[in-house]
């Protein structure tokens, strides 16, 4: 941590003055995460600058290699949102000298002098998305930007952090205007129930996800059946027909706690109509990972058209989740005391491999406290990724961060949450070596 900044409120003060004054009459380089938490940060910024009447370009990236680092221009102002923390040597090495960093992620190197930087990690680790503190630092400077707030909401629930909303993620809620409902964490919630059970994958409902008929028995089995107009929506259910559906997940799902299923419904107003803000969410991450960020972001800043096309995306999104979860149910996978490696190779997206081992994570599938890692092929790369099943007490970035060193490739993420990258060549070295790391936790335990 930098001397003299104490708390998150007092580095986002101090970086926002020093953020006016560099730029200045100069151009900045906003590059931003390719998720949804990146995707709404990138979104929050643009909408603030442009009040600002700044001069400014943007990059979308699934992660920052070496290389893009060193090559990125000396002469215009650097913000990182959603990313970075674990760039800081790369960014020191290519004399990139105005540098601004927005993000949430672990921070394992010692912050240079030249480099502003806004992060939790730093101080208190306090739980917020990187749209979260965007949306903070924007609101700095530019007080009236309000408008802004729901989506550091989308980023916040894109980061899985609707659930632990702590003083400062309730002040972004109660600037978004949300509104909140008790309910079946179903979505969308505005749309006919047939439909989002069917494709309902966090939770996972055993022979409904994905299977029309299944969806189709359990309706019958609650008595809820369609009118003229066809389903109800899960927000139009009466309180009695809403308790006959959780019912009938748990019925489903023995093992799944019932925080797991029930939990507040958020709705958001978009296009001049609420919008179940995991449906957003969901669309925007949807049009990242199939490589359509442009439509993502202009799906954040409303622009009618982008509705459709971002509708359209998300559509397809749902059939290769669904087809990716079927198959990593059904593959041969690496299975140890307290870990399964789901080795998928070229049959599930790279994109794609950390949102299926999230929902296998949430599942009830398996144990709790058994590791997830995920693996798919990405051109001559493979990308990593991992999860702990409930309460987890290993910290899966240090696991992966000791492999890595030793297999060169690049790690990131979360306490349980991570990830990383290695090329193809070291693809068996890593399965080794993480077996024989996972295999001697236990023994230690």
């Amino acid at each position: 941590m930098k001397e003299g900044i104490n708390s998150l409120e007092e580095q986002t003060k101090s970086m926002a003055k020093k953020f006016l004054e560099t730029t200045e009459n100069k151009e900045i380089l906003i590059i931003s995460h390719f998720d949804t938490d990146g995707i709404t940060s990138a979104s929050i910024m643009i909408k603030t600058l442009k009040k600002l009447d700044k001069r400014f370009s943007i990059k979308i990236k699934k992660s920052l290699e070496e290389q893009f680092i060193y090559d990125l221009p000396k002469d215009k102002i650097i913000l990182f949102l959603d990313l970075a923390s674990n760039s800081l040597s790369h960014i020191t090495n290519a004399k990139l000298n105005n540098v601004f960093i927005i993000d949430h992620h672990e921070v394992t190197q010692v912050v240079p002098e030249n480099i502003s930087i806004i992060n939790p990690e730093l101080n208190g680790k306090e739980k917020i998305s990187g749209a979260g503190l965007t949306y903070l630092f924007c609101k700095e400077i530019l007080p009236e930007n309000k408008e802004c707030a729901k989506l550091a909401v989308l980023g916040m629930i894109g980061d899985c952090l609707e659930k632990n909303i702590d003083k400062l993620n309730n002040g972004i809620l109660n600037d978004s205007e949300i509104k909140k409902r008790r309910g079946v964490l179903i979505y969308p919630s505005t749309r006919p129930l047939n439909r989002a059970l069917e494709f309902c994958s966090n939770p996972y409902v055993p022979g409904v996800t994905g299977n029309i008929k299944g969806v189709l028995e359990m309706l019958r089995e609650i008595n809820l059946n369609p009118t003229s107009k066809g389903y109800p929506s899960l927000i139009e259910l009466n309180e009695e027909e809403m308790q006959k559906l959780v019912t009938a997940i748990m019925l489903r799902k023995p093992k799944a706690r019932n925080q797991q299923i029930i939990g507040d419904i958020f709705l958001l107003k978009f296009f001049n109509k609420l919008e179940d803000a995991r449906e957003m969410s969901a669309m925007i991450n949807a049009c990242s990972k199939l490589e359509k960020p442009e439509i993502a972001i202009q799906l954040c800043m409303e622009i009618p058209k982008a509705k459709k096309k971002a509708e359209a995306v998300h559509a397809k999104y749902k059939q290769h989740l669904i087809s990716g979860l079927r198959f990593a149910e059904k593959m041969e996978k690496i299975q140890g005391k307290n870990f399964i490696i789901i080795n998928a190779k070229e049959n599930i997206r790279d994109t794609m491999i950390g949102t299926i081992i999230s929902i296998l994570s949430n599942s009830s599938v398996y144990e709790e406290g058994t590791i997830i890692f995920g693996m798919a092929y990405c051109e001559d790369k493979i990308k990593i990724s991992s999860r702990c099943c409930g309460e987890g007490t290993r910290n899966l970035r240090e696991i992966l961060s000791d492999i890595i060193e030793k297999t060169e490739g690049e790690t990131g993420g979360h306490e349980f949450a991570a990830g990383a990258i290695i090329s193809k060549e070291k693809e068996n070295e890593f399965i080794d070596l993480l077996k024989k790391t996972l295999e001697l936790e236990v023994v230690k335990i």
